[in-house]
C-alpha cells in the first residue's frame, strides 16, 4: 500500500505504486461482490435487468443494462449483478488521474487524487453494489475528464465529447442535470470561456446529449412522465426542518473519511481564494462541486438526505483534496491538520473498508437487526429462502405476493424454485414486463410480509381466504434479524393485482 506524501519516492515509483494499489482494492471488491448478499435495491434492479427498456420507475437504465451484460456472462449470481459496477473503478480511476493531472499540470496531484478517490467509502463499499450511483459517478468522471480536454487544448470537437458523457450520466441518474449549471457557470466565470457561447459548439453539444438521453425521455412520455414526477417530487417542500442538514454534512465525513474530508474542504478554500492552479482549473473544480452541495443543503431544510445522492460532487471533491495534500503550503494553525490528514487518509480509508467488508461478508460482530450492513443487505436470505420455499410447496402455491417491493425482489432473487413473485401495489416498477398468468391466481397463494404484517388488512379485503402459515426469521450466526409471516391466499376478489 501507499503512504500519501512521501517526497522521497520518485514520482514515477510513486504513480505505479498508486495504480498497483488501486487494482488491488478493486480485486478485493470483486471478492466481496461475489459473497455478500444482495441489497434489496440490487435485488430490484436485477428484477429490471430482465427487461430491459428506455427507463424505470425510479431511475434511467444504464444500471439495469450493466448487470444484465454480467449476469449474461456469469449467470443470477451475486457476482454477475455486481461485476460491471465494481470494473467500472478502473476507467473512472484512470479518468480522474488524467483529469487532475492535467488540469493542474501535476502528475502526483492526478496521482493522490486517483488514490483518495478509491480510499471514500463511496468507491471501497458503494463501488461493490450494483446501484445507479457508479455508472453516475464513473460518467460524472468521463464528463470531467472531457472538459478539462476542452480547456487544457482549445479544439470545439471536445464538446461532443462532452455531450455524450452528459447523456451517458443522464441515462444513469437525473443527478447530472446539476452538471449544466456546473457547465454554463464554468463559461460565464472564465473570460477566456465565454467566447464557446458565441459559438455552435455547446449548442451542438446540448443537442447531442438530449439524443443520447432520448430512450429514457420516450419511455417517460409513453408512461405519464412516472419516473421524472417520482424523482422531482422530492421538490416538493411538505415541511420546514433543520434537523437533516448536521445529518447530512456527518454522512460525508464519513462516506469520504474524515481525513480526506477535512482535506478536501481545505482544498476548496484554497482554490476559492485563488491558490493552486489557473483561474480556469479552481473554478471549474468549484463548479463541479457547488450546485450540487447547495441544492442538497437546500434539500436537508424540508427532507432526508441519503447519503450516495450527493455522490457525483465527490469525484470533483477528491481532486481538491489532492491540492491540498500535494500543493499547497499550508503555513500555521493549518500545517499540522493537513500534515496529519495527509498521513492519516490511507490507513484511515483502508480501515474503514475491510472493518464494513468483514461485517458485510462474515458479520464478524453478531448485532442481530441493529447491523445496517445485515439490515440492508440480504444477509440470511440464502437459508431463510429455502424454508420459505419448503412452505410454498407445502401450501402448493404456484406464486408469491408481497406490497414490498424490496421484499419482491429479494424473494425473487434468492428463491430456489424462482416461482413468479409479483408486488401487488405499486405495479409502475414492473411496466416493462409482461402480466403474469392469470392461472396462477386461481388456486393457493403464498403471501409474504415483514413482521406482525400491517398490510393484513388490506390483504383481507382482496381475498375470501386468508389463513396463516408459518413465521420465519431471517438471521445470521443465530442472531435474529428480521421476521416474516407467510400466509394462504385463495379466492381474490377482483383483480389480484392493482393496474400499472
Amino acid at each position: 500500500m501507499v503512504a500519501v506524501g512521501d517526497a522521497a519516492m520518485p514520482e514515477r515509483r510513486y504513480a505505479l505504486a498508486v495504480a498497483a494499489t488501486i487494482v488491488v482494492l478493486v480485486g478485493i471488491r470483486l471478492v466481496c461482490a461475489a459473497t455478500a448478499p444482495l441489497s434489496f435495491d440490487e435485488s430490484l434492479y436485477w428484477v429490471w435487468s430482465k427487461h430491459i427498456a428506455g427507463g424505470y420507475y425510479d431511475h434511467p437504465p444504464v444500471n439495469p443494462i450493466l448487470i444484465r451484460l454480467g449476469t449474461t456472462l456469469f449467470g443470477n449470481t451475486q457476482f454477475g449483478v455486481r461485476v460491471f459496477n465494481v470494473l467500472l473503478a478502473l476507467p473512472a480511476s484512470w479518468a480522474l488521474w488524467r483529469s487532475a493531472a492535467i488540469l493542474f499540470k501535476d502528475e502526483k496531484v492526478g496521482a493522490t487524487a486517483a488514490l483518495y478517490f478509491n480510499l471514500t467509502l463511496v468507491m471501497a463499499v458503494g463501488s461493490v453494489l450494483s446501484t445507479p450511483d457508479n455508472a453516475v459517478v464513473a460518467a460524472t468522471i468521463f464528463l470531467l475528464l472531457t472538459l478539462v480536454q476542452l480547456n487544457a487544448t482549445g479544439r470545439g470537437e471536445w464538446w461532443l465529447a462532452i455531450g455524450v458523457a452528459f447523456g451517458v450520466g443522464m441515462l444513469s441518474k437525473y443527478t447530472t442535470v446539476f452538471f449544466a449549471v456546473s457547465i454554463l457557470a464554468w463559461l460565464l466565470l472564465v473570460p477566456d470561456l465565454r467566447r464557446w457561447l458565441a459559438t455552435p459548439w455547446p449548442w451542438i453539444s446540448g443537442a447531442i446529449a438530449l439524443a443520447v438521453f432520448s430512450p429514457t425521455l420516450i419511455w417517460n412520455a409513453e408512461h405519464h412522465w412516472a419516473s421524472v414526477f417520482y424523482q422531482f417530487n422530492r421538490l416538493v417542500v411538505h415541511e420546514w426542518s433543520l434537523r437533516y442538514l448536521g445529518e447530512l454534512i456527518l454522512t460525508q465525513f464519513g462516506l469520504v473519511t474524515p481525513p480526506i474530508f477535512v482535506l478536501g474542504c481545505m482544498g476548496i478554500a484554497a482554490l476559492l481564494r485563488g491558490m493552486g492552479g489557473t483561474r480556469s482549473a479552481r473554478v471549474l473544480i468549484n463548479a463541479m462541486i457547488w450546485p450540487i452541495a447547495i441544492y442538497f443543503i437546500w434539500h436537508t431544510f424540508h427532507g432526508r438526505v441519503e447519503g450516495n445522492w450527493p455522490e457525483p460532487m465527490h469525484p470533483a471533491f477528491v481532486i481538491a483534496a489532492a491540492i491540498a495534500a500535494e500543493t499547497i503550503p499550508w503555513t500555521g494553525g493549518w500545517a499540522p491538520v493537513a500534515s496529519w490528514s495527509r498521513r492519516l487518509a490511507v490507513p484511515v480509508g483502508l480501515i474503514f473498508a475491510a472493518f464494513i467488508y468483514a461485517q458485510a461478508v462474515f458479520g464478524v460482530l453478531p448485532l442481530g437487526a441493529v447491523d445496517p450492513t445485515a439490515r440492508a443487505l440480504g444477509a440470511g436470505w440464502k437459508e431463510l429462502a429455502v424454508q420459505m420455499d419448503a412452505v410454498r410447496n407445502r401450501l402448493g402455491a404456484p406464486v408469491v405476493l408481497t406490497m414490498d417491493y424490496g421484499l419482491a425482489a429479494w424473494l425473487e432473487f434468492y428463491l430456489p424454485s424462482h416461482p413468479p413473485v409479483e408486488q401487488i401495489n405499486g405495479r409502475i416498477r414492473y411496466v416493462n414486463a409482461p402480466e403474469p398468468d392469470p392461472a396462477l391466481f386461481r388456486g393457493p397463494i403464498m403471501y409474504v410480509c415483514r413482521g406482525d404484517c400491517g398490510d393484513l388488512p388490506a390483504i383481507r379485503q382482496r381475498f375470501t381466504t386468508v389463513e396463516f402459515a408459518a413465521t420465519l426469521a431471517r438471521s445470521r450466526h443465530g442472531v435474529p434479524i428480521e421476521d416474516y409471516s407467510i400466509y394462504k391466499l385463495t379466492g381474490p376478489i377482483g383483480p389480484p393485482l392493482d393496474p400499472p
